[in-house]
């Protein structure tokens, strides 16, 4: 993805939200990482159909070198915007703390999702009470740091 420096980067239309992801751009990730006691990354991804990058606040979770975010939309019976866009270009940019870095996204397999899943609603209980009020199945979505390109 590496988006170049002049490419404008549009913030979450939610907020609270935006808020959010400014107080963590702007302090280098030193304020925002942290919220309501969890630990977030911000995902920037490319619009499947604008092409423009977009990006989000998200709660991650780790699997070993992986990091682990849910495409819950509070429960809501579409996927994010955000998942949809990954799902279309997986080539993805994480901000994590004060660490940027490429990434590609992939949705857990059906053997790999469940211990994952769990893991994930331990760091957040209501992605469970997200799941009994849809019908889909919400994903979760695995972020594989790339090696900086030369």
């Amino acid at each position: 993805m590496t988006p170049g420096r002049e490419e404008p980067v549009t913030d979450s239309p939610t907020g609270w939200v935006r808020k959010h992801v400014r107080r963590y751009v702007e302090s280098d990730g030193k304020k925002g990482h942290r919220w309501s006691g969890v630990a977030t990354l911000l995902l920037t991804t490319r619009g499947r159909r604008t092409g423009k990058l977009r990006r989000t606040a998200l709660i991650y979770g780790r699997d070993h070198d992986r990091y682990l975010v849910v495409a819950s939309n509070g429960g809501s019976k579409l996927h994010p915007n955000w998942y949809q866009n990954l799902v279309a270009d997986p080539h993805v940019s994480v901000q994590v703390g004060e660490e940027t870095f490429e990434a590609l996204a992939q949705t857990a397999t059906a053997p790999e999702k469940p211990g994952l899943w769990d893991q994930m609603v331990a760091i957040w209980p209501d992605y469970a009470k997200y799941q009994k009020k849809t019908e889909r199945e919400i994903p979760v979505v695995i972020l594989e740091r790339q090696p900086p390109e030369d």
